[in-house]
């Protein structure tokens, strides 16, 4: 993933960023995603923790946008009781989808299901993961009313990952997990073909034009 304008790294108000945080970014800005994942920096929040770095990307299928969502690394050096660790990953990914699939009882059963397969089928240990899956619809009307309903899923979730030699965990390793998720909600089919933990997503409501 190669490195445009800006950084999408808050400084952290605790001084220079220590050594595990600067090899994880380092290792998000290194990492080799598929070609229909567009990921770029993206400012990062300043008051989750003293360091922190933000992603976004989006899913990108015949040059329209399928999916979306964002990534943000924090570190804090003393520790965060909630964490249980230095380190936490908290992320936002969105899809659209037919109305008749966002009705389904077991779909947000199943979104969850995808973000901790994809940490488990690349073997990443990680503790206190934690979110919410929404369905939300939008019905139009008066001058809008040519439009079609549209539904949309949305996945809000945190975890922490286990932290390796060195104190920093395998950032790269866990944006790809990450990836693999954005990857299932826009319905592309798994990379690795036969892998039996993708469970794919029915065909979603037109995608938008970038």
């Amino acid at each position: 993933m190669d490195e445009p304008k800006g950084t999408g790294t808050d400084p952290g108000h605790g001084g220079a960023p220590p050594p595990p945080f600067r090899a994880a970014v380092d290792a998000l800005r290194g990492a080799r995603l598929r070609p229909q994942i567009e990921v770029e920096p993206t400012p990062a929040p300043k008051r989750l923790a003293p360091y922190a770095h933000a992603l976004e990307a989006a899913v990108v299928d015949d040059e329209q946008d399928v999916a979306d969502g964002r990534l943000v690394l924090l570190h804090d050096p003393a520790g965060h009781d909630a964490w249980r660790g230095t380190f936490r990953l908290v992320t936002l990914v969105r899809a659209e989808l037919e109305p008749e699939m966002a009705a389904d009882p077991l779909l947000p059963d199943v979104c969850w299901s995808w973000l901790t397969g994809a940490l488990t089928a690349r073997g990443l240990a990680h503790d206190e993961p934690s979110g919410t899956v929404t369905r939300a619809s939008s019905h139009y009307f008066g001058g809008l009313s040519a439009r079609p309903a549209a539904s949309q899923i949305e996945i809000r979730a945190s975890w922490t990952p286990r932290e390796g030699r060195g104190g920093a965990p395998d950032a790269a390793a866990h944006l790809a997990a990450w990836c693999d998720l954005l990857a299932q909600v826009a319905g592309l089919p798994p990379a690795s073909p036969g892998d039996s933990s993708v469970v794919t997503l029915p065909q979603r409501r037109g995608p938008q034009s970038r």
